[in-house]
């Protein structure tokens, strides 16, 4: 191998094939080579490629991590309210969940970026009315408009962390919103190989209470499950901003994998659907059930088109995610003519108004990004036009949300 890779210095090609035959000893001789031959230009590249030493993991600064940590703590402590005052877990956490998540996102950015006190006024305005508004609602039961704006509420505190993410470029910068959706992609992938770590924790703590006659089962699941939950996507978010290449490979290799499955799913599920005659036109569950897809995979979609972007010759995920974003077009539209169905024969209600609402933006989103692709499938367009579809319609669900949460409780009188 030594005699080779000197017969083959000026032959780029050449070396690259020895290396690839066997990088081991590639790697060997061409370190006991160097000395002699470190003024040669090609194998300076050749030495800082097989020797370059990778940053380690970091934890970062003291001070940051001091941070981080007094703000998993104060999430911890919200969440574990209703154990330490007594209150309705159920009730609670259907209304507050949220702002154990979010608004601990939010501050961090808002810390990390160094906000001005004025534009710290906006965000902690609408976070603190939210709190107060959202709790103040009555407890009557049943009541689909105050449902709604619990379900709702969480929009409106992911736009606090978005506009916390973008700084500046909330509403001018493009490329900051398909960055914050692929935030999204690395944050789930990380905060699931944190449950899964902490998932393998519980069972060995369990196991070896057990084994000492100590049934710790209840404390546990209530103090410390509940509080590493809500410190999770903290932990999460912090270790992707300080190891921006950590799960950065691992995102969009899930995107690509799920997105031809989710498209042949689909295709099947609605030639199913066709085949048993069940339809979402007198079903109440499985309408709902319906838009509980549509929404999954118009998310898919969404990041996964943030993903592609960065791919070079992206055609075969924009042929692929054209067909998936024509295959959901055909959902939304079924989904859009039922609840139009069942508005015009039963009447009017929160949730129809909501559901409808809500799948009349999608369609519409799924229409626009659909135009995109199609266009650069054609390369009349390149794959940037189709990211900004999508970016720049996203302040319209926040908008929606916005509606829903403080808006419809006061139209429909609370019911």
């Amino acid at each position: 191998m030594k005699s080779e890779i000197i017969q083959n210095l000026k032959n780029p090609e050449q070396l690259e094939k020895l290396y690839r035959s066997n990088t081991t000893l590639f790697k060997k001789e061409f370190n006991a080579l160097w000395p002699e031959y470190s003024e040669e230009a090609s194998l300076q590249f050749w030495n800082q490629r097989l020797n370059y030493a990778a940053e380690p993991i970091s934890l970062g600064a003291k001070n940051e991590l001091v941070f981080i940590a007094i703000l998993a703590v104060i999430a911890a402590f919200i969440s574990q309210i209703p154990n330490l005052f007594g209150l309705e877990q159920d009730t609670f956490f259907q209304r507050n969940i949220s702002f154990v998540v979010f608004p601990f996102l939010a501050v961090y950015f808002i810390w990390k970026q160094e906000f001005p006190i004025n534009k710290i006024v906006l965000p902690l305005g609408i976070c603190l009315f939210s709190v107060v508004y959202i709790n103040l609602l009555p407890h009557t039961s049943p009541s689909d408009s105050i449902v709604l704006a619990c379900i709702h509420l969480p929009l409106i505190l992911w736009s606090i962390w978005a506009y916390a993410f973008m700084g500046e470029g909330l509403f001018t910068n493009t490329n900051k919103r398909i960055e914050f959706l692929r935030l999204h992609g690395d944050l789930l992938v990380m905060c699931a190989i944190t449950l899964l770590s902490g998932g393998l924790f519980t069972a060995i703590s369990l196991g070896l209470f057990e084994i000492i006659s100590l049934d710790i089962k209840e404390f546990y699941g209530k103090y410390v499950i509940v509080s590493g939950l809500s410190a999770t996507p903290i932990l999460g978010n912090y270790l992707i901003q300080k190891n921006p290449t950590l799960v950065k490979n691992v995102s969009p290799i899930i995107a690509k994998i799920f997105t031809p499955v989710v498209f042949v799913f689909l295709f099947i599920y609605l030639i199913a659907m066709v085949y048993t005659g069940k339809d979402p036109y007198t079903n109440r569950e499985f309408l709902l059930i319906f838009n509980g897809l549509l929404i999954g995979v118009m998310a898919l979609i969404l990041f996964s088109v943030a993903e592609a972007e960065k791919s070079e010759s992206p055609t075969y995920q924009t042929w692929l995610l054209l067909g998936l974003s024509a295959l959901t077009i055909v959902v939304n539209g079924i989904a859009l003519s039922a609840i139009s169905f069942r508005i015009i024969e039963w009447g009017i209600t929160p949730n129809r108004i909501a559901v409808l609402g809500s799948n009349l933006l999608i369609f519409i989103h799924l229409l626009l990004v659909a135009k995109s692709l199609l266009k650069t499938s054609q390369g009349k367009s390149d794959f940037h036009f189709v990211a900004k579809s999508i970016a720049q319609y996203l302040p319209i669900y926040s908008i929606w949300a916005a509606i829903v949460c403080f808006i419809f409780p006061l139209i429909f009188q609370f019911k």
